[in-house]
């Protein structure tokens, strides 16, 4: 394996991605684990990886497996088993292969997952996704001697499992799709002002961008999110947002709402809608 320093190479991810810190994907860290990408496209020819990595200070063992995941309309994503599972659903399972399943990361080391999917020649054309999980699995602890157990009742540890869950995308044939922004608005709630939006997608594969509002004339956005996704299994996603004060004061009045492609892919306009927010 390779060895590097926790925060070099959390800069050398960011560094290889052309990123800055501000932006999460193609990274996401969970607990003390951190993997890059967080979206993986295959079109059954060429395989690919994931690089984790322990940003931690002891040794961890992660677990890595697959599951299956539906997008509702407000973009969560539900678990789905696999006695429930669609055609397509129950293909991609089939097609994904990978390992290692089982990784034991020292801090500060890296390893790859290697991925490969291997479509049949009858199999649709179309999108088939599955969710690849990593979990960390609970460090064994000594048990405590009799005289530190409490005098009376029962004594409980709870110990918090952390992962993280990344969608694997196989793509077969040429696959067409287009999106569009509708209902831009600013919302008052008891959680504060909500930027919100629909997300329209049509054809046969995801959508997949970052969404950012220019106020008029400006050249740089005041609101910026990134890597949203609406899966094929819905026509439209109703994205909302916490803003903070000073992000609300920027966006109210003549702004451009526009979904790009993320700037690792050529940050390519989607969609766009002009509006006026309140």
């Amino acid at each position: 394996m390779l060895h590097l320093e926790p925060r070099r190479f959390v800069g050398l991810l960011l560094a290889a991605f052309g990123i800055g810190i501000a932006m999460t994907p193609p990274l996401a860290a969970q607990g003390d684990l951190l993997i890059a990408p967080t979206r993986l496209v295959l079109d059954g020819r060429r395989g690919g990886e994931v690089i984790l990595s322990n940003i931690g200070d002891e040794e961890a063992t992660y677990r890595v497996t697959l599951e299956l995941r539906r997008m509702t309309p407000e973009g969560e994503l539900e678990p789905v088993d696999e006695s429930a599972a669609n055609l397509t659903e129950k293909a991609a399972l089939e097609m994904i292969r990978y390992a290692p399943r089982r990784v034991i990361l020292p801090p500060g080391e890296p390893q790859a997952i290697r991925i490969s999917a291997r479509p049949g020649a009858d199999l649709a054309d179309g999108e088939y996704r599955v969710h690849m999980s990593f979990a960390a699995l609970p460090k064994v602890r000594p048990v405590a001697p009799a005289e530190e157990a409490p005098a009376q009742g029962i004594s409980i540890s709870i110990i918090p499992v952390y992962g993280i869950t990344m969608p694997i995308i196989i793509r077969k044939g040429e696959l067409e799709v287009t999106g569009a922004l509708a209902n831009p608005k600013l919302e008052e709630t008891p959680e504060g002002t909500v930027f919100a939006v629909d997300i329209a997608r049509s054809g046969e594969a995801s959508l997949y961008g970052d969404l950012l509002v220019y106020p008029q004339g400006a050249d740089d956005p005041a609101f910026v999110a990134r890597g949203l996704g609406v899966y094929p299994e819905i026509e439209s996603r109703h994205a909302a947002f916490v803003v903070a004060p000073e992000q609300a004061t920027a966006m109210r009045g003549p702004v451009r709402v526009e979904l790009r492609e993320p700037v690792q892919n050529g940050g390519a306009l989607i969609a766009a809608v002009d509006t006026v927010l309140r």
